[in-house]
């Protein structure tokens, strides 16, 4: 397991990460303890960063309980703030004060502490943060008291949607140890001029939906379907036809085996290509899925062809941050916003 420095900050940290937003129920019910038996394979497999969120759930607490039995290293925990704003804060601009008012961030990181039953958070991210917000602002005050003070030792940022190039302005004030984006085959856009501006500026970058929700691995089907309640209920469908977005991973398949294991693998190893990519996070909540994720990123990594052909060659840019997915459209404001 391949671990890189985190910017600003003294602890190394495997370059895969271990995505808990599964522990919420979200990608199907499981037992707990099988979410803890998976997660202390991780950990015993050399994963160290983990990444979950107020929002997810009980993941912080499952999290918690696991690392409560875990006695090996303690690994880097990275946790985002719980907005208030509800659907709309993930598809569309919300005004700060709805989504953080004054104290949120103070008391959303105190209740992830209590859940985490950790003294510290390694990084405390904004779960939704739009550029409307600014670079300043009683939020970011909030976020570095909580630094000055120990419980929190990096501070950061989630861009709320495919659109990364948003953040650029946060990045380069210096005021952020951190960012989280997604980056796939199929979105690779952050890697173009949010990851390098990162590196120049020393701010770490969490890539998330490496898998794009579990698409890039080829599990989807025609008559593949998800009970109400998983996360990929209409997720796949609302935004293009499943037809064509079969077909752009079918195209994927000619770089396999002769360059990945598998379509999962494939994609593993593009999201890590990148050495401006500080650790790449993916739902490891089942022993059997941290099994072959640990194992695609032990695989050689792409020649450099394979990776910018899948760079250039394969995009498919999708809005599946919008509000069929996220929000009821009734609760979409309606009223000017407020660039507060």
């Amino acid at each position: 397991m391949d671990h890189t420095t985190f910017p600003r900050t003294d602890r190394q940290v495997s370059r895969l990460g271990f995505g808990a937003m599964g522990f919420a129920g979200w990608f199907g019910s499981q037992p707990e303890a099988d979410h803890i038996r998976a997660l202390h394979y991780a950990l015993d497999q050399g994963v160290n960063f983990i990444d979950t969120a107020r929002a997810y759930g009980e993941s912080e607490a499952i999290l918690g309980r696991g690392l409560k039995q875990w006695s090996g290293p303690p690994p880097f925990v990275a946790t985002k703030v719980e907005g208030l704003a509800g659907g709309p804060q993930w598809s569309t601009v919300v005004p700060v004060d709805r989504s953080l008012p004054k104290g949120q961030v103070t008391a959303s990181c105190e209740a992830s502490l209590r859940a985490l039953g950790l003294d510290v958070i390694d990084c405390l991210q904004l779960h939704a943060y739009w550029p409307t917000w600014g670079v300043e602002g009683y939020w970011l005050d909030e976020l570095r008291a909580l630094k000055e003070t120990g419980k929190v030792r990096a501070i950061g940022i989630s861009v709320p949607d495919h659109r990364s190039d948003m953040v650029l302005p946060i990045v380069i004030s210096g005021v952020i140890d951190s960012v989280q984006t997604v980056i796939n085959i199929f979105d690779p856009i952050a890697l173009e001029n949010l990851v390098p501006l990162c590196q120049k500026h020393d701010v770490a970058v969490i890539a998330r939906c490496i898998l794009d929700e579990g698409g890039l691995t080829g599990f989807l089907t025609p008559e593949t379907t998800f009970p109400p309640g998983d996360f990929r209920h209409g997720y796949f469908d609302d935004t293009v036809p499943r037809a064509s977005y079969i077909a752009k991973v079918d195209a994927l398949r000619r770089y396999v085996p002769e360059h990945a294991s598998s379509l999962a693998a494939l994609a593993i190893k593009f999201a890590l290509w990148h050495p401006g990519v500080t650790t790449a996070i993916t739902s490891m909540h089942e022993q059997r899925y941290a099994a072959i994720n640990i194992a695609a990123s032990s695989e050689p990594r792409l020649p450099e062809p394979v990776y910018k052909a899948l760079m250039f060659r394969h995009r498919f840019i999708k809005a599946f941050m919008d509000v069929r997915n996220f929000a009821d459209l009734d609760a979409v404001p309606d009223q000017p916003l407020s660039l507060d």
